[in-house]
Protein backbone atom coordinates (compact mmCIF):
# COMPACT_ATOMS: atom_id res chain seq x y z
CA UNK A 1 0.00 0.00 0.00
CA UNK A 2 1.20 3.50 -0.80
CA UNK A 3 1.89 6.08 1.88
CA UNK A 4 -0.77 8.67 1.10
CA UNK A 5 0.65 11.03 3.78
CA UNK A 6 -2.79 12.00 5.02
CA UNK A 7 -4.14 12.91 1.60
CA UNK A 8 -7.89 13.53 1.69
CA UNK A 9 -8.56 14.54 -1.91
CA UNK A 10 -6.78 14.19 -5.25
CA UNK A 11 -7.79 16.26 -8.28
CA UNK A 12 -7.11 15.01 -11.79
CA UNK A 13 -7.27 16.91 -15.06
CA UNK A 14 -7.55 14.02 -17.49
CA UNK A 15 -5.88 15.61 -20.49
CA UNK A 16 -4.57 13.96 -23.65
CA UNK A 17 -7.34 11.54 -24.64
CA UNK A 18 -7.58 12.82 -28.20
CA UNK A 19 -3.82 13.13 -28.69
CA UNK A 20 -3.35 9.58 -27.37
CA UNK A 21 -5.88 8.32 -29.92
CA UNK A 22 -4.16 10.14 -32.79
CA UNK A 23 -0.75 8.83 -31.71
CA UNK A 24 -2.17 5.30 -31.64
CA UNK A 25 -3.81 5.70 -35.04
CA UNK A 26 -7.27 5.33 -33.51
CA UNK A 27 -10.43 7.45 -33.83
CA UNK A 28 -10.59 10.35 -31.39
CA UNK A 29 -13.58 8.74 -29.68
CA UNK A 30 -11.44 5.76 -28.67
CA UNK A 31 -9.31 8.11 -26.62
CA UNK A 32 -12.31 9.06 -24.50
CA UNK A 33 -13.27 5.41 -24.05
CA UNK A 34 -9.75 4.50 -22.94
CA UNK A 35 -9.69 7.57 -20.71
CA UNK A 36 -12.70 6.28 -18.81
CA UNK A 37 -10.98 2.91 -18.34
CA UNK A 38 -7.98 4.72 -16.86
CA UNK A 39 -10.27 6.60 -14.48
CA UNK A 40 -11.68 3.27 -13.28
CA UNK A 41 -8.14 2.03 -12.59
CA UNK A 42 -7.23 5.30 -10.89
CA UNK A 43 -10.09 4.89 -8.42
CA UNK A 44 -8.61 1.54 -7.41
CA UNK A 45 -5.17 3.08 -6.95
CA UNK A 46 -6.65 5.84 -4.79
CA UNK A 47 -8.53 3.29 -2.70
CA UNK A 48 -5.33 1.28 -2.19
CA UNK A 49 -3.60 4.48 -1.04
CA UNK A 50 -6.40 5.22 1.46
CA UNK A 51 -7.39 8.42 -0.36
CA UNK A 52 -11.13 8.93 0.22
CA UNK A 53 -11.90 11.61 -2.39
CA UNK A 54 -11.08 11.86 -6.10
CA UNK A 55 -12.25 14.83 -8.17
CA UNK A 56 -12.02 14.33 -11.93
CA UNK A 57 -12.45 16.94 -14.67
CA UNK A 58 -14.69 14.98 -17.05
CA UNK A 59 -16.35 17.69 -19.16
CA UNK A 60 -15.79 21.44 -18.98
CA UNK A 61 -18.15 24.26 -19.91
CA UNK A 62 -15.77 24.97 -22.80
CA UNK A 63 -16.08 21.39 -24.07
CA UNK A 64 -19.59 22.17 -25.32
CA UNK A 65 -17.84 24.11 -28.09
CA UNK A 66 -16.27 20.98 -29.59
CA UNK A 67 -17.64 19.46 -32.77
CA UNK A 68 -21.21 18.21 -32.69
CA UNK A 69 -19.94 14.72 -33.50
CA UNK A 70 -17.49 14.63 -30.60
CA UNK A 71 -19.96 16.11 -28.10
CA UNK A 72 -22.52 13.56 -29.28
CA UNK A 73 -20.09 10.71 -28.66
CA UNK A 74 -19.27 12.04 -25.20
CA UNK A 75 -22.97 12.22 -24.36
CA UNK A 76 -23.33 8.59 -25.51
CA UNK A 77 -20.39 7.62 -23.30
CA UNK A 78 -21.92 9.44 -20.33
CA UNK A 79 -25.24 7.69 -20.91
CA UNK A 80 -23.52 4.30 -21.06
CA UNK A 81 -21.66 4.95 -17.80
CA UNK A 82 -24.77 6.27 -16.06
CA UNK A 83 -26.93 3.36 -17.20
CA UNK A 84 -24.48 0.50 -16.75
CA UNK A 85 -21.98 1.32 -14.01
CA UNK A 86 -24.20 1.68 -10.93
CA UNK A 87 -23.80 -1.88 -9.66
CA UNK A 88 -20.05 -1.84 -10.26
CA UNK A 89 -19.72 1.44 -8.36
CA UNK A 90 -21.68 -0.04 -5.46
CA UNK A 91 -19.63 -3.24 -5.47
CA UNK A 92 -16.42 -1.22 -5.30
CA UNK A 93 -17.94 1.13 -2.67
CA UNK A 94 -17.63 4.22 -4.87
CA UNK A 95 -19.95 7.10 -4.10
CA UNK A 96 -20.53 9.36 -7.13
CA UNK A 97 -21.25 13.09 -6.94
CA UNK A 98 -21.70 15.32 -9.99
CA UNK A 99 -20.40 18.90 -9.87
CA UNK A 100 -21.33 21.49 -12.50
CA UNK A 101 -24.17 23.09 -14.42
CA UNK A 102 -26.47 20.12 -14.98
CA UNK A 103 -29.11 22.22 -16.74
CA UNK A 104 -27.12 22.06 -19.98
CA UNK A 105 -27.54 18.29 -20.20
CA UNK A 106 -30.58 16.59 -21.67
CA UNK A 107 -33.34 15.65 -19.25
CA UNK A 108 -32.57 11.93 -19.44
CA UNK A 109 -28.92 12.48 -18.50
CA UNK A 110 -29.93 14.75 -15.61
CA UNK A 111 -32.27 12.06 -14.29
CA UNK A 112 -29.58 9.39 -14.61
CA UNK A 113 -27.12 11.61 -12.71
CA UNK A 114 -29.60 12.02 -9.86
CA UNK A 115 -30.29 8.27 -9.84
CA UNK A 116 -26.61 7.31 -9.69
CA UNK A 117 -25.98 9.79 -6.87
CA UNK A 118 -28.95 8.45 -4.93
CA UNK A 119 -28.07 4.79 -5.40
CA UNK A 120 -24.43 5.24 -4.37
CA UNK A 121 -25.11 7.74 -1.55
CA UNK A 122 -24.45 5.18 1.18
CA UNK A 123 -21.07 4.05 -0.18
CA UNK A 124 -18.16 5.14 2.01
CA UNK A 125 -15.07 3.74 0.35
CA UNK A 126 -14.09 6.32 -2.28
CA UNK A 127 -16.11 9.36 -3.30
CA UNK A 128 -15.75 10.29 -6.97
CA UNK A 129 -16.62 13.93 -7.68
CA UNK A 130 -17.15 14.17 -11.44
CA UNK A 131 -16.91 17.68 -12.84
CA UNK A 132 -19.50 17.75 -15.63
CA UNK A 133 -20.28 20.93 -17.56
CA UNK A 134 -17.99 22.56 -15.03
CA UNK A 135 -16.10 25.83 -15.14
CA UNK A 136 -14.43 27.34 -12.10
CA UNK A 137 -15.27 30.94 -12.88
CA UNK A 138 -18.86 29.98 -13.64
CA UNK A 139 -19.05 28.18 -10.29
CA UNK A 140 -17.85 31.30 -8.45
CA UNK A 141 -20.34 33.54 -10.30
CA UNK A 142 -23.17 31.11 -9.49
CA UNK A 143 -22.22 31.18 -5.79
CA UNK A 144 -22.16 34.99 -5.81
CA UNK A 145 -25.59 35.10 -7.45
CA UNK A 146 -26.97 32.70 -4.83
CA UNK A 147 -25.77 35.01 -2.06
CA UNK A 148 -27.27 38.02 -3.82
CA UNK A 149 -30.62 36.28 -4.03
CA UNK A 150 -30.46 35.70 -0.28
CA UNK A 151 -29.46 39.34 0.19
CA UNK A 152 -26.59 38.17 2.39
CA UNK A 153 -24.86 41.05 4.16
CA UNK A 154 -22.16 39.26 6.15
CA UNK A 155 -20.30 37.10 3.63
CA UNK A 156 -17.35 35.01 4.81
CA UNK A 157 -15.13 32.50 3.04
CA UNK A 158 -17.11 29.75 4.77
CA UNK A 159 -20.55 31.07 3.80
CA UNK A 160 -19.37 31.63 0.22
CA UNK A 161 -17.88 28.13 -0.06
CA UNK A 162 -21.20 26.63 0.99
CA UNK A 163 -22.78 28.08 -2.17
CA UNK A 164 -20.28 26.46 -4.52
CA UNK A 165 -21.45 23.60 -6.72
CA UNK A 166 -18.77 21.39 -5.19
CA UNK A 167 -19.79 21.84 -1.54
CA UNK A 168 -19.08 19.89 0.70
CA UNK A 169 -16.26 18.36 -1.35
CA UNK A 170 -12.87 18.84 0.40
CA UNK A 171 -10.25 20.98 -1.31
CA UNK A 172 -7.75 18.86 -3.25
CA UNK A 173 -4.43 18.31 -1.51
CA UNK A 174 -2.82 17.74 -4.88
CA UNK A 175 -3.81 18.12 -8.51
CA UNK A 176 -2.43 15.98 -11.32
CA UNK A 177 -2.67 17.15 -14.91
CA UNK A 178 -1.62 14.71 -17.60
CA UNK A 179 -0.93 15.47 -21.26
CA UNK A 180 1.99 17.88 -20.88
CA UNK A 181 0.12 21.18 -20.46
CA UNK A 182 1.02 23.27 -17.44
CA UNK A 183 -2.14 25.14 -16.52
CA UNK A 184 -5.33 24.51 -14.56
CA UNK A 185 -7.83 25.47 -17.30
CA UNK A 186 -10.65 26.69 -15.05
CA UNK A 187 -10.30 23.70 -12.71
CA UNK A 188 -11.39 24.51 -9.15
CA UNK A 189 -9.86 28.02 -8.83
CA UNK A 190 -11.43 28.60 -5.41
CA UNK A 191 -10.57 25.17 -4.03
CA UNK A 192 -7.02 24.82 -5.43
CA UNK A 193 -5.32 27.81 -3.77
CA UNK A 194 -3.10 25.55 -1.63
CA UNK A 195 -3.06 22.42 -3.77
CA UNK A 196 0.26 20.92 -4.77
CA UNK A 197 0.48 20.76 -8.57
CA UNK A 198 1.90 17.93 -10.66
CA UNK A 199 2.16 18.21 -14.44
CA UNK A 200 2.76 14.89 -16.21
CA UNK A 201 3.69 14.54 -19.89
CA UNK A 202 1.93 11.18 -20.29
CA UNK A 203 -1.46 11.27 -22.03
CA UNK A 204 -4.25 10.33 -19.64
CA UNK A 205 -5.15 6.93 -21.22
CA UNK A 206 -1.52 5.83 -20.78
CA UNK A 207 -1.12 7.10 -17.20
CA UNK A 208 0.17 4.30 -14.96
CA UNK A 209 0.10 3.29 -11.30
CA UNK A 210 3.88 3.69 -11.23
CA UNK A 211 3.52 7.35 -12.23
CA UNK A 212 0.86 7.83 -9.58
CA UNK A 213 3.14 6.27 -6.97
CA UNK A 214 5.89 8.70 -8.01
CA UNK A 215 3.50 11.63 -7.55
CA UNK A 216 2.56 10.39 -4.06
CA UNK A 217 6.22 10.00 -3.13
CA UNK A 218 7.06 13.53 -4.29
CA UNK A 219 4.00 14.93 -2.51
CA UNK A 220 5.14 13.30 0.73
CA UNK A 221 8.54 14.97 0.35
CA UNK A 222 7.16 18.47 -0.23
CA UNK A 223 6.81 20.95 2.62
CA UNK A 224 3.37 22.53 2.68
CA UNK A 225 3.70 25.79 4.61
CA UNK A 226 0.43 27.41 3.48
CA UNK A 227 1.99 30.87 3.71
CA UNK A 228 3.41 30.35 7.21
Amino acid sequence: MNDSSGITCVGIIMDGNRRWARAEGKPVFEGHNEGYKTLQKFLGWARDADIPHVVAYAFSTENWQRSEEEVGHLMSLFRSVLENETEKMKEERVRVCFVGDRTRFSEDIQKQMARLEEETAQEYGTTLHLLMSYGGRQEIVAAAKALLVEEATDVSEDSFAKKLWSYPMPDPDLIIRTGGEKRLSNFLPWQSTYSELFFIDTYWPAFTKEEFDEVLAEFAARERRRGK
